[in-house]
């Protein structure tokens, strides 16, 4: 079987849908042929071999409402179709403008069978939302199975609804080189931990985006006392107006972008994980998983539609709360700040609840199954 993965963007690029990819790619491994078809971040198309899998990247010259723009990408795509002869396309939505030179190449090729891996809805882009609905409409009948991240996502999507026979769930999972801790992590964790000490250390990491809800965060770190340290990594559009928002309160620290090793140590130390994201944007939250499996407890906000509440579970592995609710994000944290004992069996519970359902090997096991019933 010949499979051609197309994506937006893949690693070394950093990003959930990539990361998905990449775990989809390492999951055939040995088992198919496979190429990967995606988006290169400079002007000029690559064609190099990442991990033993073959990867064709498009050069890129624009990108609008958060959409990569290529001169290449359809003179590449058709090209593969002809030399390849894939099978099977796994293709991950959304992105409109592969999806539009993809529509044209399966017209041409009626035998070749279209997975659909739907990783969100398009919600902030209304225009372009607008737009890709007909198209999504197309790709989704065409598609033999749609893959959902979560059971949420396909109840909450009224895209999904409309070929709820056709869906199937594969959540993301905890990469195992993401949440391995060596030596020199777990010392770097003992650092953080002398660092913070007598404060109870809670951290978010994530691109400064209005999804991902640090606003609240930060606005959360005003109701709390001098015995919490707020750290969050990441940056993005929205870092300078965060900063702006959390000036006078010193509990407030801004990392940056943190190397892998960092965040892991961050991950080690830390008593408390949050994930204050506020929209469908956030389908499922790798990052959330990825932090469950060091046992740390989460607080969340609830997410009508999303996966991030099927990740962690209220009262289970950590706490939700009304949505965009900072007072009431602050209360989670005390809650399980001042209750040593709910916090810990949280914690644990998380790592269960990440072993059981959300591992690298499980994740394999749900991309086995879709390719037997293809």
């Amino acid at each position: 079987m010949r499979i051609l993965q197309i994506s937006n963007y893949y690693p070394p690029h950093i990003g959930g849908i990539e990361q998905v990819a990449c775990d989809v790619a390492t999951s055939l491994k040995g088992k198919v042929e496979q190429r990967v078809l995606c988006f290169h971040h400079e002007k000029g198309d690559v064609r190099e071999t990442v991990d033993g899998v073959e990867v064709i990247r498009a050069g890129t010259f624009a990108k609008v409402a958060s959409q990569s723009l290529s001169c290449s990408f359809g003179r590449l795509l058709k090209k593969t179709f002809r030399e390849f002869q894939p099978d099977v396309v796994i293709f991950h939505c959304p992105n409109p403008f592969e999806a539009y030179f993809l529509k044209k190449q399966l017209k041409k090729n009626p035998s070749c069978k279209l997975v659909v891996w739907w990783h969100l809805d398009i919600t902030k882009q209304k225009v372009l939302g607008k737009l890709f609905t007909r198209q999504s409409k197309w790709l989704l009948t065409r598609a033999v199975k749609v893959v959902a991240t979560s059971p949420n996502y396909i109840q909450g999507s009224l895209q999904l609804q409309s070929v709820r026979e056709k869906c199937t769930v594969i959540p993301c999972c905890a990469n195992k080189a993401r949440i391995f801790a060596d030596e020199t992590v777990l010392a770097r964790a003992e650092e953080l931990r002398s660092e913070y000490a007598g404060k109870v250390l809670l951290f978010a990491v994530g691109r400064h985006v209005p999804y991902k809800g640090i606003e609240y965060l930060v606005r959360a770190s005003k109701f709390l006392d001098d015995n919490y340290a707020v750290c969050i990594g990441g940056s993005g559009p929205l870092t300078s107006e965060l900063k702006k928002l959390a000036e006078g309160d010193a509990k407030v620290h801004f990392l940056g972008r943190v190397s892998d090793a960092e965040l892991k140590a961050y991950l080690c130390a830390c008593d408390i994980f949050c994930f204050p994201s506020v929209t469908k944007n956030e389908a499922f939250g790798i990052a959330l998983a990825e932090a469950m499996s060091f046992a740390k407890p989460a607080v969340t906000f609830t997410i009508p539609g999303s996966g991030v509440n099927y990740v962690s579970l209220d009262g289970v592995t950590g706490l939700e709360c009304p949505n965009g609710n900072a007072e009431a994000y602050a209360a989670a944290l005390r809650t399980l700040a001042e209750d040593d004992t709910l916090r810990k069996r949280c914690g644990e519970a998380a790592r269960a609840r990440v072993q059981a359902l959300f591992t690298q090997e499980k994740f394999a096991e749900h991309v086995d199954r879709l390719l037997a019933e293809l």
